[in-house]
């Protein structure tokens, strides 16, 4: 499992990652010139779950007018009509997964017989289908007195046509429960591989009972504090990544040191020096609010910018107390480590030289063994633990997805991908999600051209999402950060992404959607978020069967934090900022690509990740804004 390869090329700098995003000048102005459309594609029409037969088609009004661009393809297998439900099919040739390989270029395969292409987003005929992605029950037709066929006697004939539909109408039906309660076919029995839940239940908030976060009385917010830019000296920027929230604080990570603060006042309540900066954080946090970080065992100075980030550390959150720190030597030299995660009580880093892991104790668990020809690169943890294991030379380098047990190491599932993916990044582990940029052709930055639905347990593709970097927004740091994904969220046995920006209603207004895939048939599943005119939405997390999404604002109005219902997904306002100059100028500053953002319980924190030399664009800076209701 852990285990470095022959002495590897030379590392990136230390925290890498995209670096620090461009100064951005206040957006207190509406844009000069419109910008060009960017719409996705949305409209394809959602399809029963695996398996299922599909419902009989009604008689239709003739259609409109066809659309200039072709018609969509379906997604899933497309088996015909009424056909058994057949074994999924084994992978194909090149990257392993199944479903269509697009034709020649500008040219998309036609619909099953039997069913209406859907016009793509922003063409006529889009947002037409039923419901929220669901197929319609079809009702049988019954006669009536006046038409044909009214007062007639029904002969034996026609009493078993009548008798197959209704048994038709009553299989689909069926189906049409079991898509909405979450169960897709043989998702029962992944038990290792995914996480609780459905869409939940809607209440009468527009939530559902599933989730924690209700609305308050009056969502209006206010600025509870400020936290002001750390200095910097010289040129130099310092990575500050790591933001948690606990009961009692706000938790942040600034230039060589750990602050608590007090949640509303900003007040602070401890603070933890360190000897150089925080390299990496684990965004995870044990049930008593342990978490761990990587930093380097110095300040960096202009002759040595760096000096590693060897030091593990374990932390206690609410007492604002290091417990323990750590290092791994392979021969006489320290590991320089690229990421770090938690999974229950087992802290887990990994880097070109293998990795390692320690229980909370301090006890090591495993570390490199020069003799292994694999190494673990890095892992993704929460309610698992999976490595990301490199094996191969350079070229012929082949990623081995691991979900391993915390404790002993030991490998329970693999997924090998296929040759030729250098990085991949860990978005979930329960269910089991992964990210890549297959053949670097996401072509916008983004590390991602595809996800990966893995079965835990087995090991299995369960399928694959095409993700284009020119229609999907959510990014990934797989270069040298495993788990380094944000704009994105797994839940329900979906993953919810937001759609690129395209041209709003109003002028020169841009907006965004979140829209939804079935981890088990990659299919989306018709549920669309719209962010509102002018408007950025962007997923933070689950909140049981509920999304919790960032609304980044126009230049006229303030950011909003919304509840969207697992099942209908319907939007509830949990939040909204004030829309003065001041704090749009403030909270536009930290764009959700490159910055933190936690909430909880009606308050909203911000935060940089990284610190540089003050900018002369703005006559304040800062390091972290929370926000708050009531």
């Amino acid at each position: 499992m852990t285990q470095p390869p022959p002495p590897p090329p030379q590392q990136p700098p230390q925290g890498g990652g995209f670096g620090p995003p461009p100064e951005q000048p206040p957006q207190d102005q509406p844009p000069q010139t419109p910008p060009p459309a960017a719409g996705p594609n949305l409209g394809k029409a959602p399809e029963p779950g695996y398996g299922y037969p599909q419902a009989p088609q009604t008689p239709q009004a003739p259609p409109p007018a066809a659309p200039q661009t072709p018609p969509q393809p379906p997604q899933g297998y497309g088996y015909p009509q009424g056909a058994p439900a057949p074994q999924p099919p084994q992978a194909p040739p090149g990257y392993g997964y199944p479903g269509q390989q697009p034709g020649p270029y500008g040219q998309q395969p036609q619909a099953p017989y039997g069913q209406q292409p859907q016009a793509p987003y922003g063409q006529p005929g889009y947002g037409q289908q039923p419901g929220y992605g669901y197929p319609q029950q079809a009702v049988p037709r019954q006669p009536q007195a006046g038409q044909p066929g009214g007062g007639r006697k029904f002969t034996a004939q026609m009493l078993i046509i009548v008798a197959a539909v209704v048994a038709i109408a009553l299989i689909i039906g069926g189906g049409v429960w079991y898509s909405k309660s979450g169960k897709d076919e043989g998702r029962e029995n992944d038990t290792a591989g995914q996480s609780g839940g459905t869409g939940g239940t809607d209440d009468g908030n527009g939530g559902t009972a599933s989730g924690k976060e209700k609305a308050p009385s009056d969502p209006g917010a206010k600025v509870l504090f400020q936290v002001p830019a750390p200095e910097v000296k010289n040129d130099s920027t310092v990575v500050v990544s790591g933001s948690w929230l606990t009961d009692k604080a706000y938790v942040k990570s600034g230039v060589a040191r750990i602050v608590g603060y007090d949640r509303d006042k900003g007040d602070e309540l401890w603070k933890l020096p360190l000897a150089g900066p925080v390299c990496q954080a684990s965004r995870h946090v044990t049930d008593d609010n342990l978490t761990a970080v990587l930093y380097q065992p110095a300040m960096p100075t202009k002759a040595d910018p760096s000096h590693g980030c060897s030091q593990i550390a374990l932390i206690d959150l609410d007492a604002g107390k290091r417990l323990w720190t750590k290092t791994v030597k392979t021969g006489d030299q320290l590991v320089n480590f690229d990421n770090i995660t938690l999974s229950g009580k087992t802290v887990a880093v990994g880097s070109t030289s293998g990795g390692a892991a320690f229980d909370v104790s301090g006890k090591l668990l495993w570390s490199p063994k020069p003799a292994d020809s694999c190494y673990d690169a890095g892992y993704g943890g929460g309610e698992k633990l999976v490595a990301v294991r490199k094996c191969g030379s350079y070229d012929q380098r082949q990623l081995h997805i691991q979900t391993i047990d915390p404790k002993s190491g030991k490998v329970i599932s693999e997924y090998k991908m296929a040759e030729g993916i250098e990085y991949a990044s860990i978005v979930s582990t329960n269910p089991l999600v992964v990210a890549a940029d297959v053949g670097d052709s996401a072509g916008d930055g983004s590390g991602i051209s595809d996800f990966f639905s893995i079965d835990g347990r087995t090991g299995k593709l369960r399928t694959r999402i095409s993700a284009p970097g020119e229609q999907f927004a959510a990014r990934c740091e797989g270069i040298t950060r495993v788990e380094a994904c944000n704009l994105l969220a797994v839940g329900n046995d979906r993953l919810y992404l937001p759609t690129e920006e395209h041209d709003g209603t109003g002028k020169y207004s841009q907006t965004n959607e979140i829209v939804a895939f079935d981890l088990a048939t990659g299919k989306q599943t018709g549920q669309r978020a719209d962010a509102g005119d002018g408007f950025t939405i962007s997923p933070l997390r689950m909140d049981g069967g509920n999304l919790i999404a960032y609304k980044r604002p126009p230049y006229d109005k303030g950011g909003q934090v919304v509840s969207i219902a697992g099942g209908s997904f319907k939007e509830t306002l949990l939040l909204r900022n004030p829309a003065t100059e001041t704090v749009r100028d403030m909270e536009t500053s930290m764009s959700p690509e490159y910055s933190e953002v936690l909430y909880s319980e009606g308050h909203l924190y911000m935060s940089k990740v990284y610190a540089s030399k003050r900018s002369t664009v703005r006559d304040k800076e800062y390091l972290a804004v929370g926000f708050g209701t009531g």
